[in-house]
């Protein structure tokens, strides 16, 4: 817990830090890849560096946790803080990597602030990161015992036994365990990490949601070609090649109770819903589900037979789709951007919902104008971190 004194210092000084995030953020990976130049080439996404996307996550997560001390929100930081905690389990991340990063962090907030950070801002600030470090190691331990593996040893060597075209810019791989046995099982809407190596000797990493049926003896997920892993992949990956693979982790799964769904996706975000879809459907799940898609075309739409096909298998099932540009034949398919006007919600339906940062901002606000919850509403952003 943040003390009673750090806590009105962080109120007092909150704003300043989050009009100055973007250049600490910017100036702290920075000092940090110079320090440790391994850390960008195999472990933080070199593309989403160079877009802005990584120190934008950053600098959000500190400023949202930092706001959370001064109006405290419980199941939001919780959500965080999940969020957080699976992504770096995903990738590894150990106690020992949180120094580095406590070092170079502050290193940038004393050269941006300047004279601002007097020893009582200072310490203020430093407990903070320290609260958060501890709360992340402390759930990424227990992520790690949960998945059993040492902590940060999630790696494994799978081999590809399928390679398929879902769109024409997406390729579906199948892979199993190099020695034949059955891969660990996985909680349906979860993904995976794959490393791959690169032209210039880097290790770079990308997350992919897990597309199978969870209980299968492979996994399988899908790749749009987009940014250096994804190019690797879809250029050098076929039936018979070896990959580097993480053990499945992600907190945009399925609830355990039996309530009614609605699962909302844009584009290549339809990965995670696809293996919804197919426990549903394997597990002969009778609850209503609602379905709802958005794509830029029909000849695009990354698993788009499939999708309609585990869809018709629901006896609760509904699919809504719609595309930017074509021509509607059909009741559910609508032309242009996903609009919920007149689609019939449940607002006791939980909400999964992944895509680009404005499609799932357009169908939150769609979703609590009908009534749902919004602590029932859940993302995953492909995009960013992934």
């Amino acid at each position: 817990m943040i003390s009673d004194d750090s806590r009105t210092m962080l109120e007092a000084t909150l704003p300043a830090v989050e009009g100055a995030l973007g250049a600490i953020t910017e100036n702290f990976y920075r000092r940090m890849f110079a320090a440790h130049p391994e850390l960008l080439s195999d472990l933080f996404n070199r593309t989403n560096q160079k877009n802005g996307s990584q120190p934008m996550v950053l600098a959000g997560s500190i400023a949202a946790f930092a706001r959370l001390q001064c109006e405290p929100d419980l199941e939001l930081q919780r959500t965080i803080i999940e969020r957080i905690a699976h992504k770096h389990a995903s990738l590894g991340v150990v106690a020992d990597q949180y120094p580095i990063v406590h070092e170079h962090l502050f290193a940038a907030i004393v050269e941006i602030l300047g004279e601002a950070v007097t020893p009582e801002v200072a310490a203020a600030w430093d407990e903070l990161y320290w609260e958060m470090a501890h709360v992340l190691i402390g759930r990424e331990s227990e992520l790690y015992y949960a998945a059993g593996v040492v902590p940060g040893q999630v790696w494994r060597t799978v081999r590809v036994t399928e390679r398929d075209q879902v769109s024409p810019d997406a390729v579906s791989f199948t892979v199993a365990a190099s020695d034949g046995t059955a891969l660990p099982g996985f909680v349906p809407g979860q993904y995976v990490s794959v490393q791959v190596p690169l032209a210039d000797g880097a290790h770079q990493i990308r997350q992919y949601s897990l597309t199978g049926a969870a209980g299968e003896p492979t996994w399988r997920f899908s790749v749009k070609l987009d940014g250096e892993v994804s190019s690797w992949l879809h250029e050098h990956s076929f039936a018979g090649d070896d990959l580097s693979v993480s053990t499945p982790f992600g907190d945009l799964t399925l609830p355990d109770d039996d309530g009614p769904l609605l699962l909302a996706s844009a584009g290549i975000g339809c990965t995670p819903m696809i293996g919804i879809l197919h426990h549903l459907v394997r597990t002969g799940d009778t609850r209503p589900v609602q379905v709802m898609h958005a794509d830029r075309s029909r000849a695009r739409q990354p698993h788009r037979g499939e999708l309609g096909e585990l869809v018709a298998q629901l006896p609760g099932g509904t699919l809504y789709q719609w595309y930017e540009h074509g021509v509607s034949a059909e009741p559910t398919t609508r032309i242009g951007l996903i609009d919920l006007a007149d689609i019939p919600v449940d607002p006791a339906a939980t909400a999964l919902v992944c895509g680009p940062t404005g499609f799932m901002s357009a169908v939150r606000d769609a979703l609590v104008d009908r009534d749902v919850l919004a602590d029932r509403i859940h993302f995953e952003t492909f995009g960013g971190v992934r």
